[in-house]
């Protein structure tokens, strides 16, 4: 006996396919990974002296802001030829963050002192900072080991070196 061919099975494998292309897509603004084509430069000049943070962390008009007073980096001299600030700005505003957590400039244009950043970071004793394997809060890589690749999961904190007992055991709640 003959049965036609049952269309659902085919139904939902599209919706399924829907709905993993939308969280892609939604993910891909997150501003927690890197984009998938990092311009050398950027890694070359940037993360030369920090963390290259992935550009959704902040809007568009921050890095036009940043890109503009490379010879006042925070408090550095990061000052680039021409074609390579055309470069890695076009770069930048193409891939800056646009969703919710990032429409606002932070203060003084820093991740750091964006709310999105306080609020993750909040419970982070001011003692962790000052250690010499951490030495600020913009050192991501000190306990985000992924951060290089703009990972920053809670679920794959490292403990920086010199952090005290007492404050390891926190980490681990």
């Amino acid at each position: 006996m003959n049965t036609p061919s049952n269309p659902f099975p085919k139904f939902r494998l599209v919706i399924a396919a829907l709905g993993l292309a939308a969280m892609g897509a939604a993910h891909a603004d997150s501003g927690r990974l890197m984009p998938r084509e990092v311009l050398p430069a950027y890694t070359q000049e940037c993360a030369a002296c920090h963390t290259a943070y992935p550009p959704g962390m902040l809007p568009a008009p921050s890095w036009r802001r940043i890109m503009g007073g490379l010879e006042n980096h925070y408090g550095s001299d990061a000052s680039l030829d021409p074609a390579t600030v055309k470069q890695l700005s076009t770069w930048l505003q193409t891939h800056a963050g646009t969703y919710k957590r990032v429409s606002d400039a932070p203060p003084d244009d820093r991740i750091t002192r964006s709310v999105w950043f306080v609020r993750k970071h909040r419970e982070v004793a001011l003692s962790v900072w000052g250690l010499p394997s951490v030495k600020s809060a913009a050192n991501c890589a000190a306990c985000h080991s992924g951060a290089d690749k703009g990972d920053f999961d809670d679920d794959r904190l490292i403990f920086p070196a010199g952090l005290d007992a007492r404050t390891r055991r926190a980490w681990r709640d």
